[in-house]
C-alpha cells in the first residue's frame, strides 16, 4: 500500500507518496518502515551467545589459575580434552577492556565483532583495543 500526493492545477492539493507496509503483529497492524524495520519497535539486541560463552570461560579458567586448581594452560586443556592452543586465546579475552565486554555482554557490539574476530591478536591497552575492534 502507498499513499500517493499530487499536486494540482490550481495549487490547492498537495499530494505525497509514502510507501507503507502494513504487517498483523499479535493480533494488531504494524507500520513497516521502507528499510524493513517497525516504526514502534526498538532494534534488538544482538547478542552473541557464543562470545559469552566464551568470554565466561576464559574468566573461569583464569580464576582456575589464580587460585591454584590448575597450575598451566597444559593442565586446563588436559581437563576441558581441548588443545592447549585453544585455552590460550580463549584466555586473553580476559584482556579486553571493560566497556568491550560489557558491550558484547549487552548485544551492542559492531556487526563485525565476532568470536573469530576476537580470537586473533589485539592490543592490550584498552584505548587501542576499542579503536582497532571499532567497538565504541
Amino acid at each position: 500500500m502507498s499513499i500517493t500526493a499530487s499536486v494540482t492545477s490550481d495549487h490547492d492539493t498537495i499530494t505525497v507518496h509514502v510507501p507503507l507496509t502494513f504487517n498483523k503483529r499479535g493480533g494488531r497492524k504494524q507500520i513497516v518502515l521502507p528499510d524493513g524495520t517497525s516504526s514502534w519497535a526498538l532494534p534488538r539486541a544482538r547478542v552473541d551467545n557464543t562470545m559469552v560463552k566464551a568470554i565466561a570461560r576464559g574468566f573461569r579458567w583464569r580464576k582456575l589459575l589464580e587460585t591454584g586448581v590448575h597450575t598451566t594452560v597444559e593442565d586446563i586443556a588436559r581437563a576441558e580434552k581441548i588443545s592447549s592452543s585453544y585455552v590460550s586465546r580463549v584466555l586473553r579475552l580476559t584482556l579486553l577492556a571493560p566497556s568491550i565486554v560489557e558491550a558484547i555482554l549487552d548485544g551492542r557490539q559492531g556487526r563485525d565483532i565476532t568470536l573469530a574476530t576476537l580470537m586473533k591478536p589485539f592490543p592490550l591497552e584498552w584505548e587501542r583495543q576499542s579503536a582497532s575492534l571499532c567497538m565504541l
